[in-house]
């Protein structure tokens, strides 16, 4: 009797301890998994300064204020729209559509803890970071030229829709998810996005003052400085860590981990890819090696394997990167012959090789091409035509670009009074 009260003791006592251990794996689980998350997120946000710096240096120090500026209001403004309206369009819990609403804010209320839940507060952390990256891209495409108001209505605007919308038709469930469109990261979802965006606004705007001449021929208007945008690209590339492992929302287990590690080798292969190629490429038209078509040549190789690093290998990765390399400097010669004046690459960096990243995922993934190829020309377009609407307006409206002589005067000193170098602009007051 008395040895099977000891057993029934023991018995207990060890269920009672597996049970905790249990439990304590579960909260183990879901406590790294949301930090890898959060980590992931502040490094998607520390690509803003990877932009600020970027365009800051391409374009001229008269409108270093500015777009600085602009890149802060993209992130501040639109974190605020992104919370109350486009988390909810975005994410409205309700699939095979092509717009709903889940309601303002998100909610703080999370699911047991365990190995791949998320707090829906750092999810929305992270999925704000990327709605930010989405619409800073414009900002290179449209500087030296454009009333800073104009700039701050249009990015509220994509925050808090646009974006939001066509994101919800693969990432939040709706028709091209349904379809079977694939973007892991946001080649399309994100980079395209922001790429043909910027492409609407700048050929609405025009170009800047003297870029081309007037047989047509492109003017070469050099950035202010080179060490910055340099910088800008190292520390965009360093984010980039946080925007494609972080995408696969998890790290715990050995599946998980695995898939990490990979999208990570796969995106610096890209990059290196991209820069070694769009050199090599831009040498062979220029008979001379240049250090921005190296510099987008990376950001390209980047954007091309956002949309598909978790599903090639690492040769296939080299290859996404090379063509995105080649891709990027065709692009801007593109545009020079077309007149269209995108004073940092942004379209072709982002948009082109965001479409090219998406049919890459039908190439070398093995998702459905005939999916990859609808999803890759329906975001681009939604992204365009919508954002031309909104520019043509605020055009008509005569609230989108300064005057020649604000222009002339620099948009720091004529929209804000403010220098970025102090005592080194040749003009300092109006």
């Amino acid at each position: 009797m008395k040895n099977k009260i000891l057993w029934t003791i023991f018995f207990c006592l060890g269920s009672f301890l597996l049970a905790e251990d249990s439990l304590t794996v579960d909260i183990n689980a879901y406590a790294i998994d949301n930090f890898f998350l959060f980590i992931a997120a502040v490094l998607v946000l520390f690509m803003q300064a990877g932009f600020a710096m970027l365009e800051a240096g391409l374009n001229s120090s008269k409108n270093t204020v500015n777009i600085l500026f602009k890149n802060i209001m993209d992130l501040s403004a639109g974190a605020l729209l992104y919370y109350i309206i486009g988390y909810g369009l975005m994410y409205p819990g309700d699939g095979n559509g092509w717009i709903a609403f889940a309601g303002m804010g998100v909610s703080a209320v999370g699911d047991s803890p365990g190995a791949g839940v998320l707090f829906p507060q750092v999810d929305w952390l992270f999925q704000v970071a990327f709605a930010a990256t989405a619409a800073t891209i414009v900002s290179g495409a449209v500087a030296g030229r454009m009333k800073f108001s104009a700039y701050l209505i249009y990015s509220v605007i994509l925050t808090g829709f646009i974006y939001p919308i066509s994101g919800y038709w693969k990432w939040g469930g709706g028709w091209l998810d349904q379809l079977g469109f694939y973007d892991f990261a946001g080649s399309l979802v994100v980079h395209a996005v922001g790429g043909f965006a910027g492409l609407a606004g700048a050929m609405v705007l025009g170009p800047r003052i003297g870029r081309f001449s007037k047989s047509g021929k492109p003017n070469a208007m050099p950035g202010s400085n080179l060490a910055l945008s340099a910088l800008g690209v190292l520390i965009l590339w360093i984010g980039w860590y946080g925007f494609n492992p972080g995408s696969q929302l998890a790290i715990v287990g050995v599946d998980n981990t695995n898939a990490v590690m990979l999208i990570a080798v796969n995106t610096t292969l890209a990059a290196a890819a991209g820069a070694v190629f769009a050199m090599f490429t831009a040498w062979y038209k220029f008979k001379k090696p240049d250090l921005t078509m190296a510099l987008n040549g990376a950001l390209a190789g980047l954007v091309g394997i956002t949309a598909n690093c978790d599903s090639v290998t690492n040769l296939e990765a080299i290859i996404i990167g090379l063509v995105a390399g080649i891709l990027v400097v065709g692009g801007i010669l593109l545009l020079d012959k077309l007149k269209i004046d995108d004073p940092v690459g942004a379209w072709p960096v982002h948009g082109l090789c965001g479409i090219w990243g998406g049919i890459a995922a039908g190439i070398f993934g093995g998702h459905p091409i005939v999916a990859q190829i609808i999803g890759s020309v329906a975001i681009p377009i939604w992204a365009f035509v919508t954002m031309y609407i909104l520019f043509s307006i605020l055009k008509a409206l005569n609230m989108l670009r300064v005057s020649e002589e604000e222009e002339l005067l620099g948009l720091d000193i004529s929209e804000h009074k403010e220098e970025a170098y102090a005592g080194f602009q040749i003009f300092t007051v109006e």
